[in-house]
């Protein structure tokens, strides 16, 4: 059974930090890119990063770029996202997806081409 866990969402005061942990089970996570996508209320799913299956290569989404880091360990069965610098806009339920019937639905950050999802961990940037 594929899952993944989000966790290590919080409040954070602008300009602060937050790493996002993905942990995996019930597949070969080194076999597959994985994205982050997140969600403000009221707003649509919004591509974050987007993991090659070896941590070779990322993409970011333009709201996060140069601020956002994702990384993984496949010996953990875990995919991180650093987030610096943080802004109240970045405010959303984040979420880690796999693309797990193919594709390249990840490196374009689409997220309707994912098929497996987290519940998500809430973040909260706020003074």
């Amino acid at each position: 059974q594929v899952q993944l866990v989000e966790s290590g969402g919080g409040l954070a005061q602008p300009g602060g930090s937050l790493r996002l942990s993905c942990t995996t089970s019930g597949f070969a996570v080194e076999m597959f890119p994985i994205a982050w996508f997140r969600q403000a209320p009221g707003q649509s799913r919004e591509g974050v990063s987007c993991i090659g299956k070896d941590g070779g290569a990322t993409v970011y989404g333009d709201s996060v770029k140069g601020r956002f880091t994702t990384s993984r360990d496949n010996a953990k069965k875990t995919i991180y996202l650093q987030m610096n610098s943080l802004r109240p806009e970045d405010t959303a339920v984040y979420y880690c997806a796999v693309e797990y019937y193919g594709g390249d639905g990840c490196m374009r950050l689409r997220h309707y081409n994912m098929d497996y999802w987290g519940k998500g961990t809430p973040v909260t940037v706020s003074s």
